[in-house]
């Protein structure tokens, strides 16, 4: 049971990784190609707040998941056992917001410690790569 959830928790961790990685990587090679500063950082902006969506979306399909087959785990407290629960538990998790309405149980809890620390990880990732932009674009307006 140990190495099948390192297993999954590392997929779900990967794929996260890749998403945001190529995200970025796309996004600078677009972004030289808008004449615009401002629409170059608004462009850098939403495909940023659209990684993070769609990687949080990707931690919320694995509880889901997991959640269901019972065997790793449960989410308790106002919890109704919805992907949209899970997606908002997982908002919350990756943003380190944590309310805590919802509790992790058994293995899950080792997935939601490994998401808030991906969460702090890209979240500094894309602000690192949002001030780059806006210096670049930025720079001649001062």
């Amino acid at each position: 049971m140990f190495i099948i959830i390192c297993l999954i928790n590392m997929g779900v961790i990967s794929a996260a990784v890749l998403i945001h990685y190529e995200t970025l990587f796309s996004l600078a090679k677009l972004l030289p190609r808008l004449g615009n500063p401002r629409h170059r950082v608004l462009v850098a902006l939403v495909g940023v707040l659209i990684a993070h969506t769609v990687e949080i979306w990707i931690f919320s399909v694995a509880y889901y998941l997991l959640n269901a087959n019972g065997s790793f785990g449960e989410l308790t407290g106002n919890f109704s056992n919805t992907l949209l629960d899970c997606a908002y538990f997982s908002f919350t998790v990756y943003t380190s917001l944590g309310f805590g309405d919802i509790v992790p149980l058994g293995d899950l809890r080792f997935l939601c410690g490994l998401e808030s620390l991906i969460g702090l990880v890209m979240i500094a990732w894309s602000a690192s790569f949002m001030y780059l932009e806006m210096q670049k674009n930025w720079g001649d307006l001062r």
